[in-house]
């Protein structure tokens, strides 16, 4: 009897859910790290981070060590480490951007990928699947393909279910009982960019981009207090462009609800060799920076971040 497309990735990733598993025995796939109290209405992300590159899944790539690492946003959640010392939560992904985008949608795949069908609710016509960037993306940094060939399908899925679903869980619930502490609460998605990009009719190379979805994500006090502080730090910041925030900034920005979002992306020109992955000189200077500049966001009262009720005892 023919097993329908359900039951084949079902059983599919019944057979290969203990292999994925395996890919982070060791080390967790991400980590909250936390001080022994929450003290202020804020959470910060860093989703693109991970440096554990498991080695089932190297071995399945064709890209060497180096190559592999071109889309990953390096040191990210050391350059915002001293929020946790502030107060504030720190969610880091353990996994590598190239293994799991958790900055997507659950579903964007890209059906060319896999030796089976993808399941039919998944989001196959999204401008990130179309540019090999989905949630198991196809290519890493100046559009490498990841894998030589096709994967099967419970590849995908056994991903999404142990490591992406989790994740979101964990974001959720920090989110959560910040929001229900406080009577708000504010995400901060932690990035980077490559030193290359460029904006504007001038070309200005941005050292900071904050995206907020064209003011959908948080109240405009809060972006504004964010892009000032760095100005005034020094900083040439760009606003939306070329990067607004993706799926989380977008997904858990709910402004009307008391839910801020801001996506926060660092020119990795300030801090890192793009070729060798070294951190530069400015390194330890950028990092004390980021967190005077927390500390300081942190700071701002809260009528003056939006229309807020008063924050809870």
């Amino acid at each position: 009897m023919a097993l329908s497309w359900h039951e084949r990735a079902g059983f599919a990733a019944w057979m290969h859910i203990m292999t994925a598993a395996e890919d982070f025995s060791g080390v967790a796939p991400f980590e909250a790290r936390t001080s022994a109290e929450q003290r202020v209405p804020f959470v910060f992300n860093s989703p693109h981070s991970g440096r554990h590159y498991p080695e089932r899944f190297l071995a399945m790539a064709r890209l060497d060590r180096e190559s592999i690492r071109r889309s990953e946003d390096c040191y990210v959640d050391e350059l915002f480490g001293g929020v946790v010392a502030l107060g504030a939560p720190l969610l880091a992904a353990n996994f590598p951007r190239a293994y799991l985008d958790v900055n997507r949608e659950p579903w964007e795949l890209d059906p060319r990928m896999f030796v089976e069908p993808v399941p039919s609710f998944a989001n196959i016509r999204s401008a990130r699947v179309a540019g090999g960037l989905g949630t198991v993306p196809k290519l890493v940094g100046e559009g490498l393909n990841i894998y030589p060939g096709r994967l099967p399908i419970a590849e995908a899925l056994t991903r999404i279910e142990t490591v992406y679903k989790p994740y979101h869980d964990a974001l959720k619930r920090l989110l959560t009982h910040t929001h229900a502490r406080f009577g708000y609460a504010v995400l901060i998605d932690c990035h980077s960019m490559p030193a290359s990009i460029r904006v504007g009719e001038t070309g200005m190379r941005p050292d900071f981009i904050i995206g907020d979805r064209f003011g959908a994500s948080a109240s405009p006090a809060l972006t504004e207090a964010a892009i000032g502080l760095l100005i005034s730090m020094g900083y040439t910041v760009a606003h939306n462009k070329p990067y607004a925030g993706g799926f989380i900034t977008e997904h858990y920005g709910r402004p009307a609800r008391n839910l801020h979002a801001l996506q926060i992306e660092i020119n990795r020109g300030l801090y890192m060799n793009e070729r060798t992955f070294q951190r530069s000189a400015g390194f330890d200077a950028l990092a004390d920076d980021l967190t005077r500049f927390c500390a300081d966001l942190m700071a701002i009262p809260d009528r003056d971040i939006g229309d807020l009720p008063a924050a809870a005892e």
